[in-house]
């Protein structure tokens, strides 16, 4: 029998414990990107209760808008997009102007930017709600451009409740002083406009036709991505690489350690 190359006699002999390591290791990493697969599938249920409970209430016949009464007692997963319907007068001397951005009307179309008008709407009971009456380009955020839109008088209102927008870490802070608003928050513009009574939520009117075309109402996202199958797909294929890769670390060590035994 030939004798052991230099190699093969410089190749230290393995005992299990030297697995071990590795071997938890990799024990940790892969329960990990399982549970990371776990999430995603949890999340992707909760996405699609959400489409499914969104879809049901956009799709229903309007209900009245909430008393003043249960507003207190109420929460945003209880009224979020509920489909209702109510009537008051425009305070549009109160006005907020809300800045993001509208997709276009048809494909290819950019997307425009511009303000979303928010508007105090005075109920007969002398509540309040504020009401996302749609949106206008910035060329056209000023009130005098728009003057046809500025409707009087009692006007019946139908559309769908939003709760309250958290401002993001990369959004800027109202400025009251500007009527420059980043964040759909009914209690900010409720204190700025000295308005009491006023909703928790905001009413987001849907596409009836405003006199001179502006706002552009029914802007309510409904549509939501649902990509968590492919991101869980995604980490349990690479638990499973792991683990092949483990696999054929510990074949070669075992080779090697062969070796050096002659």
């Amino acid at each position: 029998m030939a004798p052991p190359t230099d190699s093969a006699r410089s190749a230290p002999r393995r005992s299990w414990t030297y697995f071990t390591v590795p071997a938890l290791f990799t024990l940790v990493g892969v329960g990990f990107l399982v549970g990371l697969g776990a999430w995603q599938i949890e999340r992707g249920g909760a996405k699609q209760r959400l489409i499914a409970r969104v879809e049901a209430r956009v799709n229903e016949a309007p209900r009245p808008l909430p008393p003043e009464s249960e507003w207190a007692a109420m929460s945003p997963k209880d009224y979020e997009y509920q489909r209702v319907t109510t009537r008051g007068r425009f305070r549009h001397d109160l006005e907020a102007r809300l800045h993001g951005l509208r997709p276009g009307d048809r494909p290819g179309q950019p997307t425009l930017q511009g303000v979303y008008i928010l508007t105090p709407l005075a109920l007969a009971d002398g509540s309040t709600v504020i009401v996302n009456r749609g949106f206008v380009p910035t060329e056209r955020a000023d009130p005098a451009t728009r003057q046809m839109g500025q409707v009087e008088g009692e006007q019946s209102v139908t559309g769908l409740l939003r709760s309250p927008e958290a401002r993001g870490w990369f959004v800027p802070e109202n400025d009251v002083a500007r009527n420059a608003w980043f964040t759909r928050d009914p209690a900010s513009i409720a204190v700025a406009r000295g308005l009491a009574r006023t909703a928790p939520f905001v009413l987001e009117a849907d596409r009836t036709p405003v006199p001179g075309g502006l706002p552009v109402g029914g802007n309510t996202r409904i549509s939501f991505p649902d990509n968590h199958l492919q991101y869980a797909i995604t980490w349990f294929t690479l638990a499973i690489g792991l683990i092949g890769v483990f696999g054929v670390w510990v074949r070669q060590q075992l080779r090697r350690s062969g070796d050096a035994g002659g």
